[in-house]
């Protein structure tokens, strides 16, 4: 199709090269295009046009591409750009634009220095025409038309037979172009001489334009053509597409006609503007050119949608039972089936829309109407809407309501709902969508849309309105001034926990209570609830639960009082009732229970009396009873889940209005209920963990935060028992591969291979197993070349790992060498130790079936060796002579008998040698600058002689009766003195040669084959995936369509040589690291390119290949984009397949299949076309393409090299044309563009107009997936983020994943989302990186497994999901992009994607690869990403709508996957804290003493310390680290798991897990109080510098070193007042894992940074933080430059946060006060004075530091630069005073040395405090001129917190070995792999690498 051979290459396995794109220098001055030396940057002038001058880009290229044929024709063409952009923006008012005027000016004059024009004096005068005609008709007018007349003839009349279809493409719009620059540069009378040509160029140009997948985009004037009728003309285009090896297939070609069916249509009337030409008539083709002319849509929006809508039915139809193969049949049409389809999966949506609001649906299906025309023009009509609706996608609804007008109604009422303000809108006639095609009395019609010149009409009047009051209403949330919001508002408030999931908090509280109740009477035994007092007691749950349903009606009465304007009247009714009945039964209950105290039940005599007497029952048993009927009724629509789920989707009024109470009106979120299986499922789940729960809480008494440990515990258990019955680990080492490898090809043929229409009868089953066979093989060896593409393996271990392609010259089937290795070597040591009988040296083969197929193999395979170098017939009979006599002694059982089975080894070692020189032969013979017969003679002698060798030792030293057969009488000349060498040209004889010698000569290190780790993996995994339950692969003309969509910003797309020989601070380049990181891979990598560096100079020489090589190692676009390309690769190898299957099983076709082998390759290109597609969405291409950065414009480069390199490659993006307007002024329009790789530059395929910029209303990776989505293709959607990588071996299965969402055993709910597991490739940099890479292996693995299967609370995560995207368009799309609320975008699609009917499915018989953060700090910020981001998810409506429609136990597990996690680990620190200040008031108030003495009070602490001790559970992350160790086992064996498990925790794992349990609480509790929640860039670089102290402080310091210092000082006063019990071993278990808390928050990002403690880093690192601390400049710097900058940035959540969270840090901040208080009442000089006067004398003291600390900074401000003396003076009298008043405090107030360290204790914090409330209430301070002072305080409170956390660090660094255990730590996987970072951080290079 459009990219014949694109994409991947050829199927054979040829990775395209980058050696292209590498060779294109980029020469432009970083200053910009102006200046003298403006031609310095050679033909590349057409990519640097501002986007407001795109017209003159086609000039340009063509001026490059005649460059070279004709100087002057292009220094014409360069000037008539130069002419043509100054009259389009005359006053260069345009971005970018004088810049480029002046730049292409300079290149003109320097072009044309040799010449006698003054261009400068043209410039002034190029509004003169006239004159510039004058000057120009000499010499150039006759060049040019004589250039013109000669390209024509050349390249368009005679090259059109052989030339491609882009070529021509080309040479259209170069003569184009010439005939435009002829115009302006000859008279006019001589115009008519070229018409001939230029009429033809304009006819055909149309036909030869750029397109995307189908060459479809014929349009322009009517053509000649045209008059043709419809079938003849479709035939025109097939032909010519034939003959162009791009096959419209016969769906395709029924689609198109189906399109181009418009008979009966009336024709909408033109504009009543005067037509200036003929030409400029639209021209109605199809359908879809009809809505265009109908509803003003624009004509890029109408040819993207044209070609979405052809490839759509053409697939569906496919996989429906249409023939591709059927080329000769030409009556092909599209089945009623697909249409009907694809209308429901369309409108599935709307018509469900409609059926909720009582609307009739305008979609209208003549029922008399036999044709499909009616349904073609809604789909198309919808597709239409939304291709062009923009950021309105995102709101379906909206779609669905457009559209609903749009057929019938027209804009009327939406400019009521939307338009707040005037706009033109043209009234629309009184007819619907139906009237218009079904009324045929009419011949024409007022389309509805005016165009009126202009092709975004229905932009301009449908989607710009809604996207203004879109961007009103986002910039009023910016400004604060909002307008009411709908139904709910998310308020910034922890409530919503609460308010979201109240049932789950109400059944733990009441629980709860209910557990007390029992725990505190008499024994505390269970069983005492059966006792009449403990069972009433028991009741009064039922009034704990009206007290929590009134504060859920209240809630939800405060949190949405500013929707209260907009909701409507039945809502507001609701939610009052709600409150009144709440209040109701909170007074009814307690009044009726206390009523009840005088009558006491039991639990039996309760049941009894409801049963037997009722009337003496009491008035509260019948109040509960009343207040439980809704819950009863409930559990009873639970049993019976298909009637509840009917009742909830139900649009019946009556039905609606009887669930008023329980079920708001919404359309979202109703009816989720899984089936009946898998509500069982989880059910069960949930109830075992529960009983668990609650009885382990019941006795061991701790309660709340248990159960976040007990789902871990249990989805471990579940997930571990899951992924066994799956069958993972089965193959997970080499011996595991070797032994079940004659079982992966059945596997392989069971699971990848499809069946065929004409399969055969069982009968033939055996030939079709070998068919089986053979394909395995192509797809085994298609694998293993990949990798050694890849340099994952080496030459000879591809030799060891491929299977042979001469399949059939022997007997048996030929294994891989590395299963066979060695058993040749172990056969000669069996056969020299028999002796005997043939028998038992059979028995011995036999035992071993590889020993057997390497004894026979070689063998077979040595004869055909042999009979391929004979040329005499003599010879040849000595060959056969030999092999009668083995033959005839193995027949009669004799060959140990008859031969000397011990000589053996002599003839393999002969052989050996023979082989050897083979080998070397053929290496010459493949030579270019080989020439004659000389270089091979001596070899040649050789190989005779070895000959007779082999014979001589065949005949007289094994055969013992073999001295006759070399006798012959009658031999002329020696023997083998001439053999035949040319079967060494052969590639398949070379294959033989090599594998022979393999089977020679390997010994057992071939079991070790591949040695490369990430090699090892992905073989035993694909293994193990075949055994695995998998959908059957259907035929790939049969598969389900689909795309992969990957959005892109500005990350790294190909390393540069620059980039990689760039050294660090350490003297360390990416390259040296690279090589050090991945030795094995470097060097099959210098193997593969036939390369020896002599030294490190060398390599410059070979960066074309050494860029790339290095690009795949990083987290790069070109990895991802290389990845993703496999798929087409695949799916070509996997259509050749099936062509072959076709042929070798229909023995008719056979010789007709041999005779289109060649067009196979084609038609597997044009089907892998169809079936997918791959878009890159680069965001800022064009800004890229344009722009001055070097380093954005080689990303452009880089990007366009890969379109070149992969032909099927688009990339969309978004483009910004600032061009002048009317009034002068310039104005912004917005693009969406879709491009491909032509021969040298971009191609522009679609050009969309956007209402405006996305981003400006959304988050930017959302909006940059959104607008590229209409560009995308299929029925499927893969979302790959850039940091992803694929491989081909995965690829292969992708049409059995795709088949999963149509399988049968989903039953009505198929799957919406297919989730896939992760391989993390990151994981061997370092420990950071092992850590990481396993917590998130083993959340995209056990942790979907589990969210899957059995919870069904599986959504979208941002991983390689594969969606289906017909639901998905139609229901919002793949992400959300509100601002801030949807930064986790990804997750809120699976939110979506449930509450609307979908089904998340999670597969792991495929995987795709992902990078991860490597670094401290790169993982910090992606966990405070995705803390913020859970933050953002609480206060959001979906997490309402979810945890309030989720049935009970899914609820639970939607709570403790999501939300919950975050808030169990923040309750984690918080208890923490309560433990602390708790055992702080107990010290100070002296309670402590009592409750030492006091028994009784002293076992009532033992719950409080289990709960602390469950905290440290959470924060020494054993909450992850349980599915890690289940995976590692189930993968890699349980051994190994609890080996990595030891080895994690001697890394200091603990240390890094109890760091992110601060960075998530504090991310996630800040973001809901204060908002915040932003975007924050990771990189995805490698981390192996060190990062500075001041940069770490920056980053942690409010989040870590402040909370940790805190509980620092709580643990010292503590100890230091303190009387432990320390006779507890828990209590002594939870202290030390407070200390490990408050040492892992302090210390971890020090002791995880490479070279932290070296002491010249050391001593660099408190330089820069001095200085940053003393840089007092704030205003216009950065936050790394001054510490000023840095406090106010950090301040700035408080400065948008609302009064209430205010108020809170206020309240918060007072807890500080209690260490003053508490400490002064202690001190020696207030000799146990109790009075309040101590504690305010202390404040005076307080106040008289801070007086001094004041005037100190006074001084400084006034006299510390002018009068240094008297600053001086005063800061000597100040210190003078202060020794002063200690002397007098220490003898006269017995003041002691421990009492000024008290004090310091006991100050500190109060400073802090005042600190806290002084940013809380910056805006007041700043007003009484107060705010220096407290940004002072603030300055010396973080001088002293740096200088605490720097003294340990600084002390540590005296000692090297302390450096050395560092790196040791840091880098063990790396240095258990031969890696020497201690070398790598010292930048020393490895001398021998050279040697």
């Amino acid at each position: 199709m459009a990219a014949s051979g694109g994409g991947g290459g050829m199927p054979s396995g040829q990775q395209p090269s980058l050696r292209r794109g590498m060779s294109r220098a980029f020469t432009m001055r970083p200053e910009g295009l102006s200046g003298e030396d403006g031609g310095d940057y050679k033909g590349e002038e057409s990519e640097l046009v501002p986007s407001s001058l795109a017209p003159i880009v086609p000039i340009l290229r063509a001026a490059n591409e005649i460059e070279e044929e004709n100087p002057r024709v292009a220094y014409l063409c360069r000037f008539t750009a130069f002419e043509k952009a100054h009259n389009m923006d005359p006053n260069s008012s345009g971005r970018g634009v004088r810049q480029f005027k002046t730049y292409l000016l300079h290149r003109l004059e320097k072009l044309h220095c040799l010449n006698s024009y003054d261009m400068n004096r043209k410039f002034k005068k190029i509004a003169d025409e006239q004159e510039t005609q004058r000057r120009l008709a000499g010499t150039d007018a006759k060049e040019i038309q004589r250039f013109y007349e000669h390209y024509c003839r050349k390249n368009l009349e005679e090259g059109i037979q052989t030339k491609k279809p882009e070529e021509m493409a080309r040479h259209y719009q170069i003569a184009s172009v010439l005939y435009d620059v002829l115009k302006t540069v000859t008279p006019e009378k001589f115009h008519s001489e070229f018409d001939k040509y230029a009429k033809v160029v304009e006819k055909e140009k149309a036909t030869f334009s750029h397109y995307n997948i189908l060459p479809l985009n014929i349009s322009g004037p009517p053509q000649p053509v045209m008059e043709i009728p419809e079938v003849i003309y479709l035939n025109f285009i097939l032909e010519l597409l034939l003959k162009y090896h791009i096959y419209l297939i016969n769906s395709i070609k029924a689609a198109v006609d189906l399109l181009r069916k418009i008979q009966g249509l009336p024709k909408p009337r033109l504009d009543p503007t005067p037509i200036a030409k003929e030409t400029d008539v639209p021209v109605v083709r199809d359908l879809l050119d009809w809505l265009w002319l109908t509803f003003g849509f624009q004509k890029g929006n109408v040819e993207n949608q044209k070609e979405h809508l052809i490839l759509l039915l053409a697939n569906i139809d496919m996989r429906k039972g249409g023939n591709v193969y059927q080329i000769t049949r030409h009556n092909h049409v599209i089945h009623s089936e697909t249409i009907i389809s694809l209308m429901k999966k369309i409108f599935q949506n709307y018509i469900s829309w409609c059926e909720y609001l009582h609307l009739e649906s305008n979609i209208k299906i003549p029922n008399d109407d036999s044709t499909q025309q009616p349904e073609l023009l809604y789909i198309g009509l919808y597709l239409l809407i939304w291709g062009e609706a923009s950021n309105v996608r995102f709101m379906p609804e909206c779609i669905c309501y457009i559209f609903h007008h749009i057929c019938f109604h027209g804009l009327i009422c939406m400019q009521q709902i939307y338009l707040k303000q005037t706009i033109r809108l043209i009234p629309w006639m009184a007819r619907d969508l139906y009237d218009i095609i079904s009324d045929r009395r009419e011949d024409s019609f007022d389309p509805p849309f005016r165009r009126e010149g202009s092709d975004d009409a229905f932009l301009q009047l449908v989607i710009q309105p809604i996207f203004t009051v879109m961007q009103q209403q986002h910039d009023r949330v910016i400004t604060r001034h909002r307008i009411p919001k709908t139904n709910f508002v998310e308020v910034r408030t922890f409530l919503h926990l609460f308010r979201s999931f109240d049932r789950m908090w109400a059944f733990f509280i009441l629980a709860f209570q209910a557990m007390v109740i029992i725990a505190w009477s008499n024994n505390g035994a269970l069983s005492n609830i059966f006792e009449p007092t403990v069972f009433r007691n028991v009741l009064t749950i039922f009034i704990t639960a009206a007290f929590l349903n009134f504060l859920q009606a209240t809630l939800e009465i405060i949190l949405n009082w500013k929707a209260w304007r907009s909701l409507e009247c039945s809502q507001t009714i609701r939610y009052v009732l709600k409150f009144i009945v709440a209040i109701a039964w909170l007074i009814i209950l307690p009044t009726t229970y206390i009523s009840s105290i005088q009558n006491p039940t039991g639990l039996i005599k309760f049941f009894s009396n409801w049963i037997g007497n009722l009337q003496n029952e009491s008035i509260y048993n019948y109040a509960v009873a009343l207040y439980m009927l809704p819950n009863i009724f409930s559990a009873l629509f639970f049993i019976f889940l298909p009637f509840r789920r009917a009742l909830e989707r139900s649009n019946s009024r009556i039905i609606r209005f009887f669930l008023w109470w329980t079920q708001p009106k919404l359309y979202v979120a109703r009816g989720m209920y899984e089936d009946t299986c898998s509500l069982l499922k989880y059910t069960l789940f949930w109830i075992l963990l529960l009983i668990c729960k609650l009885a382990f809480s019941f006795y061991v008494e701790v309660y709340f935060m248990d159960t976040q440990i007990w789902y871990s515990i249990f989805s471990t258990i579940c997930g571990g028992v899951n992924g066994a019955f799956s069958r993972l680990g089965e193959i997970r080492t080499l011996g595991m591969l070797r032994s079940r490898f004659e079982a992966i090809p059945i596997a392989f043929g069971r699971n990848l291979v499809p069946r065929h229409d004409n399969e055969p009868k069982r009968r033939e089953r055996e030939e079709y197993r070998h068919l089986h066979i053979d394909k395995f093989s192509d797809i085994w060896n298609a694998f293993i070349l990949s990798l050694r593409e890849e340099d994952l393996i080496s030459n000879r271990e591809k030799n060891l790992l491929i299977v042979p392609s001469a399949i059939g010259d022997t007997t048996v089937f030929q294994w891989p060498p590395f299963l066979l290795a060695s058993k040749i070597p172990i056969a000669l040591d069996m056969a020299n130790s028999v002796k005997k009988k043939d028998e038992e040296l059979k028995k011995r083969i036999n035992q071993d079936p590889y020993t057997y197929y390497a004894v026979v193999e070689c063998y077979q395979t040595l004869f055909n060796i042999l009979y391929s170098l004979i040329v005499e017939p003599s010879d040849k009979k000595v060959v056969d002579r030999i092999r009668e006599s083995i033959e005839g002694s193995i027949s009669r059982q004799q060959l140990v008998k008859e031969f000397r089975l011990d000589e053996l080894p002599q003839l393999s070692a002969k052989f050996d040698k023979l082989l050897s020189l083979l080998l070397v032969l053929i290496i010459p013979l493949y030579r270019i600058d080989y020439k004659t017969d000389e270089d091979i003679e001596p070899i040649k002698t050789q190989i005779a002689n070895l000959l007779q060798d082999i014979m001589e030792i065949v005949t007289q030293d094994i055969m013992k009766n073999g001295q006759g057969i070399l006798k012959d009488e009658n031999r002329d000349n020696q023997l083998f003195a001439n053999i035949n060498l040319d079967s060494v040209k052969d590639k398949t004889w070379k294959e033989k040669c090599v594998r022979l010698q393999l089977l020679l000569t390997t010994k057992e290190s071939a079991i070790y084959v591949p040695t490369n780790l990430d090699a090892r993996r992905r073989i035993t995994f694909f293994a193990n995936s075949l055994f695995m339950k998998m959908p059957k692969a259907p035929q790939v003309r049969s598969m389900m369509s689909f795309s992969v969509l990957t959005p892109y910003f500005k990350e790294e797309v190909l390393f540069s040589a620059e980039d990689l020989y760039k050294k660090n601070e350490d003297g360390i380049s990416i390259l040296f690291y690279l090589r050090k990181i991945y030795p094995d891979e470097w060097k099959n990598f210098l193997e593969r390119i036939e390369f020896k560096p002599p030294d490190e100079e060398s390599l410059k020489t070979r960066m074309e290949e050494i860029c790339p090589w290095a690009s795949y190692r990083g987290q790069t676009l070109t990895r991802t984009v290389r990845g993703m390309m496999y798929y087409r690769r695949a799916l070509e190898i996997q259509c050749i397949q099936d062509k072959s299957d076709i042929a070798k099983l229909d023995r008719r076709r056979t010789v007709q299949s041999s005779q289109e082998g060649l067009a196979n390759l084609d038609m597997a290109r044009a089907i892998a076309d169809i079936k997918f597609t791959y878009v890159v969405s680069c965001q800022v291409y064009g800004m890229q393409k344009t722009s001055k950065d070097p380093k954005d414009k080689a990303c452009y480069l880089n990007i366009l090299n890969l379109m070149i390199m992969y032909p099927s490659l688009r990339v969309a993006y978004i483009d910004e044309v600032e061009a002048p307007i009317d009034n002068g002024t310039t104005e912004k329009t917005y693009y969406s563009v879709l491009v491909k790789g032509g021969e040298k530059y971009d191609e522009e395929i679609y050009r969309i107009k956007l209402p405006g910029r996305p981003t400006d209303i959304g988050e930017g990776k959302p909006e940059n997936q959104n607008h590229a989505i209409v560009f995308t293709r299929g029925e499927a959607l893969q979302a790959i983020d850039m940091n992803q990588d694929n491989y081909l071996e995965e690829a292969f299965k992708m049409r059995n994943v795709l088949e999963e969402f149509d399988r049968e055993k989903y039953g009505k709910r198929n799957p919406t989302i297919l989730g896939l597991r992760e391989h993390i490739f990151t994981g061997s940099v370092s420990s950071l990186a092992w850590f990481m890479s396993n917590q998130e292996t083993s959340f995209v693995t056990i942790g979907q497994r589990v969210l899957a299967s059995p919870l069904k609370v599986r959504f979208h995560y941002g991983h390689p999901d594969i969606f289906d995207r017909l639901f998905h368009i139609t229901r919002g799309g793949i992400s959300k992009a509100s601002k801030t609320i949807n930064l986790s975008e990804d997750i809120f699609s699976g939110f979506n994607s449930t509450m609307r009917g979908g089904n998340v499915t999670h597969h792991e018989y495929m995987q795709v690869g992902k990078g991860r953060d490597v670094g401290m700090n790169q993982i910090s910020s992606f966990e405070a990403k995705v803390a913020n981001g859970n933050g953002e998810q609480t206060l959001s409506r979906d997490i309402y709508r979810l945890g309030r429609r989720f049935d009970f136990y899914r609820m639970l597990s939607f709570y403790f996957t999501t939300v919950g996690f975050y808030f169990s680990s923040m309750v984690t620190v918080l208890t923490v804290y309560v433990f602390l200040y708790g055992r702080l008031y107990l010290v100070m108030s002296g309670l402590e003493r009592s409750i030492l003495l006091d028994s009784r009070i002293q076992e009532n602490i033992k719950p409080l310390e289990n709960a602390l001790a469950s905290q440290s559970f959470f924060q020494l992350g054993l909450l992850l680290v349980l599915p890690m160790v289940m995976e590692v086992g189930l993968e890699k064996g349980f051994r190994t798991a609890l080996g990595e498990f030891v080895i994690m925790q001697l890394q200091l794992a603990s240390v890094f897990f109890t760091f992110q349990l601060g960075t998530k609480t504090h991310y996630y509790g800040r973001t809901i109080l204060h908002g915040g929640a932003k975007y924050r860039p990771t990189g995805r670089g490698f981390v192996v510098y060190h990062a500075k102290f001041a940069d770490n402080y920056r980053m942690y310091s409010r989040s870590h070193f402040v909370k940790g210092l805190e509980l620092l000082i709580l643990l010292v006063v503590y100890l230091v007042y303190g009387s432990s019990y320390r006779s507890s071993s828990m209590y002594l278990f939870v202290t030390f894992s407070i200390w490990f808390l408050v040492a892992s928050w302090l210390f971890a990002p020090f002791i995880f940074n490479p070279s932290c403690f070296e002491w010249q880093k050391t001593v660099d690192d408190w330089t820069d933080w001095r200085k940053w601390m003393g840089n007092r400049g704030g205003i216009g710097m950065s936050v790394d430059q001054s510490w000023e900058a840095w406090w106010n940035s950090e301040q700035e959540h408080l400065r948008k946060t609302s009064i209430r969270s205010l108020l809170l840090e206020i309240i918060l901040s007072l807890r500080f006060l209690i260490y003053q208080y508490g400490i002064v009442y202690h001190l020696n000089i207030a000799r146990r004075n109790r009075s309040i006067l101590v504690y305010g004398l202390s404040w005076l003291v307080m106040l008289s530091v801070l007086v001094v600390l004041k005037m100190v900074s006074i001084g400084r401000q006034k006299f510390g630069t002018d009068l240094q003396l008297m600053f001086r003076i005063l800061k000597g009298l100040l210190f003078l005073g202060f020794v002063s008043v200690m002397a007098v405090l220490f003898v006269v107030g017995n003041l002691t040395i421990s009492d000024v360290f008290a004090s310091i204790l006991g100050f500190m914090p109060t400073g802090w405090c005042i600190l806290l409330i002084g940013q809380a209430c910056s805006p007041l301070l700043k007003k009484a001129r107060l705010w220096d002072s407290i940004m002072e305080l603030g300055r010396a409170y973080e001088n002293m917190m740096g200088l605490i956390l720097f003294l340990p660090i600084g002390f540590l660094s005296w000692f090297p070995f302390v450096s050395e255990f560092q790196t040791r730590l840091l880098f063990n996987q790396a240095f258990s792999r031969g890696l020497q970072i201690s070398r790598i951080l010292d930048g020393q290079k490895d001398i021998g690498e050279f040697e």
